[in-house]
């Protein structure tokens, strides 16, 4: 099989040509057509989070080391099955549920492997979709997907989720309530379209790039601030007539989540995904006397993507744009994104990657 590896943090991803897995046990291999290019690639690729006031969260610090495999986004054909595999057969192409935990905790019981304490997450503690092969623990976290494209499909397992899992823990929404999409990368075009097709009509959309907040606009965005004027703040709620409710953080940096925290109004709820990295200061009266809500959210569970697929499947969710490209081009798909030059998500095709041939 070929993949694409991390083999030093900060460096190029090779290509390395290595055996393929058999499936055991309840096992699947996936034979990978899809694979979509994450914002989260960059970190593993750098191999650090940015805790701010120079302080890093180091991959090795969690037994994360080269050479590796990422790519969290995965879409593929079954392509083999262990001897207890059961629910799929080869041939059936599937989207793949990538943040799969020990499957024996009570919070994997309760169906929230996205929290487990041991995960197993695929691109991350296994070996990821930025290969031509991919070994999945077990059927049940292969989603069917048939009659959406394929590559938008594969986005949904990372940035179509991540989105979804958000906009569930705003509060509930009165029809003068705003929300705030804050940075309309892959996530925020996502959660753009999301919001419409639940019946929001009130999203402002706020970015730094122009060409990104037309395309909000094209997306389903009802009004957008450029986030890097000296007034976004006071844009952003004369926009909301000072009634956002809720602030979604796809960015996840200082300026993005003072802006989100600063523009709710009472009640309101700023829920943080992105992980750009930094700190802010926080004073603590205002908190209480807002009776605002400052949240994290983290991708999401299988049940929510079988969701986001259903919705995908009906035709009211407007799809995200997508770029589809050859796998030989990973790294430069990675500075593409890396230097904010992506509109929508970037999607890889492994399905024309030849398995024994690198590059």
């Amino acid at each position: 099989m070929l993949s694409y590896e991390v083999v030093e943090h900060g460096k190029p991803l090779q290509a390395k040509l290595r055996e393929t897995p058999v499936p055991q046990g309840t096992e699947v291999l996936v034979r990978i057509t899809r694979s979509g290019v994450c914002h989260s690639d960059l970190h593993l690729q750098e191999g650090f989070f940015d805790l701010g006031g120079g302080r890093r969260a180091n991959l090795s610090d969690r037994g994360i080391a080269p050479p590796f495999t990422v790519g969290h986004e995965p879409y593929g054909v079954v392509a083999a099955l262990g001897p207890q595999a059961r629910g799929v057969k080869v041939g059936d192409r599937r989207l793949v549920y990538p943040w799969i935990g020990c499957g024996k905790c009570a919070v994997c019981a309760a169906g929230d492997d996205h929290y487990c304490l041991s995960p197993r997450t695929i691109g991350v503690a296994r070996p990821g979709a930025y290969a031509t092969h991919v070994l999945v623990p077990d059927a049940r976290y292969l989603v069917d997907a048939d009659g959406i494209d394929e590559s938008w499909a594969a986005t949904l397992a990372c940035s179509g989720l991540t989105a979804w899992s958000a906009i569930a823990k705003l509060p509930a929404l009165a029809p003068r309530d705003w929300v705030a999409v804050l940075g309309c990368g892959g996530l925020g075009m996502a959660a753009i379209a999301m919001l419409r097709a639940r019946g929001v009509s009130n999203v402002v959309a706020c970015d730094v790039d122009e060409a990104k907040l037309a395309r909000a606009r094209e997306q389903g965005a009802a009004a957008v601030v450029d986030s890097r004027a000296p007034d976004a703040l006071a844009r952003l709620q004369a926009v909301a007539g000072n009634a956002v409710a809720g602030a979604l953080d796809f960015v996840g940096m200082p300026a993005t989540a003072q802006l989100g925290i600063g523009a709710l109004a009472k009640g309101g709820h700023y829920v943080l995904c992105g992980l750009f990295g930094g700190e802010i200061a926080l004073p603590l009266p205002p908190i209480a006397q807002r009776a605002i809500a400052v949240r994290g959210s983290y991708v999401g569970n299988l049940r929510e993507l079988r969701e986001v697929v259903e919705l995908a499947r009906s035709g009211r969710l407007a799809p995200s744009p997508v770029q589809l490209r050859p796998a030989a081009q990973v790294n430069e798909c990675l500075d593409d994104l890396r230097e904010g030059r992506v509109i929508g998500r970037l999607v890889l095709d492994f399905e024309h990657a030849d398995p024994d041939r690198p590059g």
